[in-house]
């Protein structure tokens, strides 16, 4: 039976933003410390609400957010209290590359481009008003990660998968509505929407429209502080 080798890790105390559901049903939203990261998960302490293997938390590092899955959990107690071992959901970009020593950074993995994947997912705030058909009451959001067939929206109570939304957004001036689906609920941390309501012909108008803010984005940098 083939074994995949464990990722290159470097030991270092991160501190980061962590988010999700405890196993009591309530949601949480502390500070805590990384530690013996890689380019694929972490070692997570100092969580002051029980966790069970297989939940999706949320983590953040200075300004990079990713969604995890706790993979093992340990009550550490004392000044640890829970310890949870974490890997980053597939899809999702390494918060912390740029503090991994030169070797680690030198032996990850090239990013895997699923040729098959139209629609492109862009990391970038997007405005949305979404409204549940059953209540009809508008929710005003930014999506975090979006392309011309769905989108990632952050809420701490996010609707159970199946729920049947209307979604209204821009491009451009053009405004454009058009149903939608819950297709992914992580609690505590968010949920995936697929946009099942658009034509082809909008879904691709409307990744043409993502891709140009990005660009946009990354081609203006990071500002300066001086």
């Amino acid at each position: 039976m083939f074994v995949s080798a464990p990722a290159p890790r470097s030991t270092l105390d991160l501190t980061v933003r962590v988010w999700g559901m405890g196993a009591d049903d309530h949601p949480f939203f502390q500070n805590a410390t990384a530690q013996n990261v890689s380019a694929t998960g972490a070692c997570i302490y100092g969580i002051e609400h029980e966790l069970k293997v297989s939940d999706i938390i949320g983590v953040q590092y200075q300004n990079k957010k990713a969604r995890c899955k706790v993979v093992w959990v340990v009550d550490a107690g004392g000044l640890k209290k829970t310890q949870v071992g974490v890997q980053l959901v597939a899809g999702q970009d390494c918060p912390w590359t740029t503090q991994l020593s030169l070797d680690v950074q030198s032996n990850m993995p090239a990013p895997r481009h699923d040729n098959r994947r139209k629609f492109v997912r862009r990391r970038i705030s997007f405005p949305l008003e979404l409204r549940d058909e059953r209540v009809n009451t508008p929710m005003r959001v930014n999506a975090t990660d979006i392309s011309g067939n769905g989108c990632y929206v952050e809420t701490v109570m996010p609707l159970p998968v199946t729920t049947t939304l209307k979604i209204d957004f821009w491009i451009e001036e053009e405004h454009i509505s058009a149903s939608a689906v819950v297709r992914a609920r992580d609690p505590g941390v968010g949920m995936g929407i697929e946009f099942t309501g658009l034509t082809e012909d909008s879904k691709n108008r409307f990744q043409a429209h993502l891709d140009k803010i990005d660009q946009g984005m990354s081609s203006q940098g990071p500002k300066s502080t001086g």
